[in-house]
């Protein structure tokens, strides 16, 4: 593949990402909260403030960290609820996934935090760590709420059977 024809990838996967994600909502349980609204919900004000503060480096700087410490915590939020539907073997399964996804992550932080620098592309390089950090936390976030979605019982609290 040449360099020419990466941009044209990179919208083909986001299309095929999308067309997933989407093929997905026709398995969830309907009677569920609709988790991901709810996020986005709570994710909005936190996005809204990055925009706003454009224009400032600072500001748009300290946005993401709020941000950031946002996501984090949406997502350990969700990895606890998805882990307490599920018996000893799936959460076995699951923490082993979440072990692998946080090794993911971190390999990928250091190649963004490497690659994004200020000799490579000036002083957008900070913004563009930021949003591509966030994106890779959001977008595990929504994963496990989508699985998190098949339980019906998420809305009031209560533990699968299978934990019982």
């Amino acid at each position: 593949m040449s360099v020419g024809d990466m941009p044209y990838r990179r919208g083909q996967h986001a299309l095929i990402a999308f067309a997933h994600r989407a093929g997905s909502f026709a398995i969830d349980n309907p009677d569920a909260p609709d988790l991901l609204a709810q996020f986005q919900s709570r994710a909005q004000p936190f996005e809204a403030r990055i925009g706003d503060a454009a224009g400032s480096v600072g500001k748009t700087v300290a946005a993401y960290a709020d941000y950031e410490r946002f996501l984090n915590s949406e997502l350990t939020h969700s990895y606890v609820a998805l882990q307490r539907q599920l018996n000893l073997a799936e959460r076995a399964a699951l923490t082993q996934s979440q072990a692998r996804w946080l090794a993911y992550r971190d390999a990928e932080f250091r190649f963004i935090d490497r690659n994004w620098n200020v000799s490579r592309f000036g002083t957008s390089a900070t913004l563009s760590r930021n949003g591509y950090r966030s994106a890779v936390t959001k977008e595990r976030t929504m994963t496990l709420l989508m699985y998190l979605k098949n339980y019906g019982s998420v809305a009031t609290g209560e533990q699968s059977s299978a934990n019982r």
